[in-house]
């Protein structure tokens, strides 16, 4: 080979259906990991249209890193979706379907809102085998 070996890891079927009770999604401490990413990136800052398409990305990677690195969740899959809209005397309702299995999948949504913005962000936790 050239310089560089290339390596292949092979997993094999563990059967199992379920996780660990040491490895279970919680959405009170991924709520709270959110809330935590929300204040930090949102606390000071005034609606933009072109800033909130930047800031939702940001937020739902941040939140991502934060779930995966911080609980301890190694066959869930997560899946963060962001909303950032402007406060301007409206209302808003942000809603999801998914089709999973109850036992095991799960999700967390918190909000954020100041005066000018609004942010909602919702944490799906799919586990997978």
């Amino acid at each position: 080979m050239s310089g560089q070996d290339t390596y292949i890891n092979i997993y094999e079927p563990t059967f199992r259906t379920g996780p660990e009770e040491n490895e279970v999604f919680y959405p009170s401490q991924a709520k709270a990991l959110a809330d935590e990413v929300l204040k930090a990136e949102l606390n000071n800052q005034e609606f933009d249209e072109d800033d909130a398409k930047e800031w939702s990305v940001q937020i739902s990677d941040k939140v991502r890193e934060a779930v995966t690195s911080k609980l301890n969740l190694p066959r869930y899959k997560i899946i963060v979706q962001t909303t950032i809209g402007q406060c301007n005397d409206q209302g808003i309702r942000v809603a999801s379907r998914c089709l999973w299995n109850t036992d095991t999948d799960n999700y967390a949504s918190t909000s954020f809102i100041n005066k000018t913005l609004f942010c909602n962000v919702i944490i799906f936790a799919l586990y997978t085998d």
